[in-house]
């Protein structure tokens, strides 16, 4: 028998594979703005479950299950300076928490 949890891990493997396989020129500040959450805000909820779980990860292990690369190196590789209308977009949505 398939449990729920199965499911949703896959689910969560092919999202993180989209966003970072197939859908790399869609940058963190567009997703705030559409949908209130970004590659670093998943990073955030698997800390979180980490740690609910007795797990200990540093925001960066996190950072790197999420993006599959540390971090640094994907902005590096993928990231781009947010516009002037992304930022306005961004301050319009009500989305203002940034992330290091």
């Amino acid at each position: 028998m398939i449990e729920a949890t199965d499911l949703q891990a896959a689910v969560f493997r092919r999202l993180l594979r989209h966003l970072n396989e197939d859908r790399v020129d869609v940058q963190n500040i567009d997703l705030m703005i559409l949908a209130g959450f970004c590659r670093n805000c998943l990073a955030d909820w698997y800390r979180e479950a980490a740690a609910e779980r007795g797990l200990d990860l540093s925001r960066e292990e996190a950072r790197q299950a999420v993006y599959g690369m540390p971090s640094a190196a994907w902005k590096k590789k993928y990231q781009r300076e947010a516009t002037p209308e992304q930022l306005a977009a961004l301050a319009a949505a009500g989305r203002h928490k940034a992330h290091a």
